[in-house]
């Protein structure tokens, strides 16, 4: 049995890339309870790379898919939004299910590294978590998943060949509910 762990960036200074006071130190949080990883995977935003870093892990690697929102879904409108919302976007078989079979992908190459035993942690982006995880479980309840990602919230899977288990990662911190 394998863990991916997959979590949403932190907060930012806008306009810019680079990460807050407040973010690093609701990185440091989550980080601080998160344990070990085998392998830690962000996508080549500054502020994903910055975020796992924030945490106390060294990225491994850089996905640009895990960073790469397509116009077509961004144009959607549909984040924020709850994973019940998300997953009539994903069931709608247009650009957004299409999305979510990419992350789904990504994820399981990243979920076939991970030694037996082992755990891997994803820095992503919001939409990015959530309907990657509606596609690896296509079955689950996602209504009872609740609302969307915040900052540094995300999904904790189990993977044995296929994801088999989800648990909804929230963080007991009101910041990570300041808008994107």
């Amino acid at each position: 049995m394998r863990t991916l762990e997959v979590r949403r960036h932190t907060m930012r200074r806008k306009p810019g890339q680079r990460l807050s006071q407040d973010g690093i130190e609701l990185a440091r949080l989550v980080g601080d309870g998160s344990g070990h990883f085998d392998l830690v995977v962000s996508s080549d935003v500054p502020r994903a790379i910055e975020t796992a870093i924030a945490m106390g892990y060294e990225v491994n690697e850089i996905d640009p898919m895990l960073g790469q929102l397509p116009d077509d879904v961004f144009d959607s409108g549909v984040w924020p939004a709850s994973f019940d919302k998300v997953e009539q976007a994903v069931a709608s078989q247009g650009p957004i299910s299409r999305f979510a079979d990419e992350q789904f992908r990504i994820w399981t190459g990243i979920a076939q590294k991970i030694p037996d035993g082992g755990k891997a942690l994803v820095v992503t982006h919001g939409l990015f978590v959530e309907a990657g995880a509606i596609a690896s479980l296509p079955e689950a309840d996602h209504g009872s998943w609740g609302g969307a990602i915040g900052y540094c919230e995300g999904v904790r899977l189990t993977f044995d060949g296929t994801f088999e288990n989800c648990q909804i990662l929230r963080v007991p911190d009101e910041r990570h509910l300041v808008e994107n």
